[in-house]
């Protein structure tokens, strides 16, 4: 599909119509209808599962666990995937690089769960530290313009740091080894790495404060002119919002059956990480499209893409009035 026709793709589908596909109130589940959803540590399939979500799901779903939006990329290009939940990131590099997968669903928190996270014995207490300093750099990830920001916060060029490109799955062990000075890391890495080699956050309060941490559901567009998997996609992104606001109104229960007893962090660490997390927030596509639109700009700026997209032609609403009436 090249870049004219997924415009088209983009508005006509926005209206609820593509290749003859019904409008979406239309659209009727079919529970013989298999859809694959790419998860990442889980978090999907925990979520629907703690709320009681998964049960109610009109479709046979899949939810395979993958280390990163590269990985993912592969496997959608390879049509082993319908959908895929990924960091902020990797839907525009998957456009930059000719694969355009329109953006169904968008969540958020409002304090990010991206960390700058430094090797044992290094101590950061200021962004404007991090000159001169090894960054993790992974191309493709939500982290890699987390990591730009922060050094356009500071006032650093990526000219005056060395970058280090990493997979995702490698990062606790750089930071762990030394072989970086700092990583972008995400729970329960963080916690694990502050009490197992004495790691440590950067302690700037700006680092808080750098960009909310926005998830995506992209789709493949051949999957969205499917009928079944198109309601299949609706009833999943209605279970999800659903779920999101369990887990906002019962932060201790999902706490403990995520992080304590799926991934083994000890209460007094869960009890942590859940202080610092904002609440789960399910957006409307114009809502998610000026965020969007900055980080294309944050790339573009820092001459990650050669190319300055159009945000709003990256989303289709055919599913924001379910999104509006579960989250």
């Amino acid at each position: 599909m090249d870049r004219r026709t997924f415009l088209s793709f983009a508005s006509t589908f926005s209206l609820g119509l593509a290749f003859g596909l019904p409008a979406r109130a239309a659209l009727t589940e079919d529970p013989d209808t298999t859809l694959a959803v790419a998860d990442q540590s889980e978090l999907v399939r925990n979520l629907l599962d703690a709320s009681g979500e998964a049960s109610k799901l009109g479709f046979k779903g899949s939810f395979p666990n993958f280390a990163g939006g590269p990985a993912i990329l592969e496997a959608m290009r390879a049509g082993a995937l319908d959908i895929a939940y990924v960091g902020d990131t990797p839907p525009i590099q998957a456009r930059a690089a000719g694969t355009l997968l329109p953006i169904v669903g968008t969540f958020t928190r409002k304090v990010a769960q991206y960390r700058l996270t430094s090797r044992p014995g290094l101590v950061i207490h200021k962004l404007a530290e991090l000159k001169g300093k090894k960054l993790s750099y992974v191309e493709g990830s939500g982290r890699q313009v987390f990591l730009i920001e922060a050094l356009n916060r500071a006032g650093v060029s990526l000219k005056d740091v060395e970058l280090v490109n990493l997979r995702v799955a490698d990062l606790p062990d750089a930071i762990r080894s030394g072989a970086v000075d700092v990583a972008v890391l995400t729970e329960p890495h963080i916690t694990r790495l502050v009490k197992q080699v004495g790691a440590s956050p950067v302690l700037d309060p700006l680092e808080r404060q750098i960009l909310p941490s926005t998830s995506y559901f992209y789709a493949r567009p051949e999957v969205l002119a499917e009928p079944g998997k198109a309601a299949a996609i609706g009833s999943f992104l209605g279970a999800f919002a659903r779920a999101a606001k369990w887990a906002n109104a019962n932060r201790q229960a999902w706490a403990k059956y995520y992080y304590t007893d799926f991934q083994r962090i000890t209460p007094d660490d869960t009890a942590a990480i859940i202080a610092g997390e904002s609440p789960l927030e399910m957006q409307t596509a114009a809502e998610a499209i000026p965020h969007h639109q900055k980080l294309i700009d944050i790339l573009y700026q820092a001459g990650s893409l050669k190319e300055r997209f159009d945000a709003q032609t990256s989303f289709v609403d055919t599913y924001d009035s379910i999104v509006s009436a579960e989250r």
